[in-house]
This record gives structure tokens, C-alpha cells and sequence, in this order.
């Protein structure tokens, strides 16, 4: 069997509930092989999707309307920390991965997230 051969599928389900401005009121997601079966409620999230023949990025960001501030600031610094973090195992540049940590402790120490000096 080929290393690239599909032997199983998996879904991952996005619902997103909008008002009547189609603006983003509740959003629910679950995965098939998520340890509960049910859907899980959300607040924001952000797709990118890297197309195969174009080699774009395609993106998907919403939030609800319940969306703190504060809360924005916590999701954006946890997502750039993953992302510093994907990039480092993804391609092991080690000194780029450090300069994007380090533009992430900046903006955790900016928006209060993190304590300023740590």
C-alpha cells in the first residue's frame, strides 16, 4: 500500500447560524472521531486552505457577534503561537519560527495576555 494511498475518511463539520444581516450569531463544529460526539459551540474561528493547483491560500474567518475584544486578543495570540510553532516543525527554520515567537510574546504583552518582562 502506497505511503499517499486514502484508506479512511474523516469528516470535520462547521455550522455557522446567522442573523438576518447574515452576520454570525452561533457556531458549532464537531469532528467524526472527536472523543464527543456532539457538536461543540465556538465563537470564532479561522480556515486557511492551501489550493493544490493554484497554490493559493484560501481563507475563512468569522466570529459571532458575542465575541469579546479581550477574547479576539486570546484566540489571535494562541492561533499565532500555533502557527510560529507548525512553521518551526513544518520547515525547521529555527531562527524564523524564533522572530515570529518572538512578535507573538510582543503582542500577548500588548493585549495584556501575558505579563510585560516575561
Amino acid at each position: 500500500m502506497a505511503k499517499n494511498e486514502v484508506v479512511v475518511k474523516k469528516d470535520i463539520t462547521v455550522t455557522v447560524g446567522m442573523n438576518e444581516d447574515n452576520v454570525p450569531v452561533k457556531m458549532e463544529w464537531k469532528a467524526d472521531d472527536a472523543a464527543n460526539s456532539k457538536s461543540l459551540e465556538c465563537k470564532a474561528m479561522l480556515l486557511s486552505l492551501f489550493e493544490k493547483e493554484t497554490l493559493d491560500t484560501l481563507r475563512i474567518d468569522l466570529w459571532t457577534t458575542e465575541m469579546q475584544v479581550f477574547e479576539m486578543d486570546r484566540f489571535m495570540f494562541q492561533t499565532m503561537r500555533g502557527l510560529a510553532e507548525t512553521y518551526m516543525r513544518a520547515t525547521n527554520n529555527k531562527e524564523l519560527a524564533n522572530e515570529m515567537q518572538s512578535f507573538v510574546t510582543y503582542f500577548g504583552q500588548q493585549t495584556e495576555i501575558i505579563p510585560k518582562g516575561e
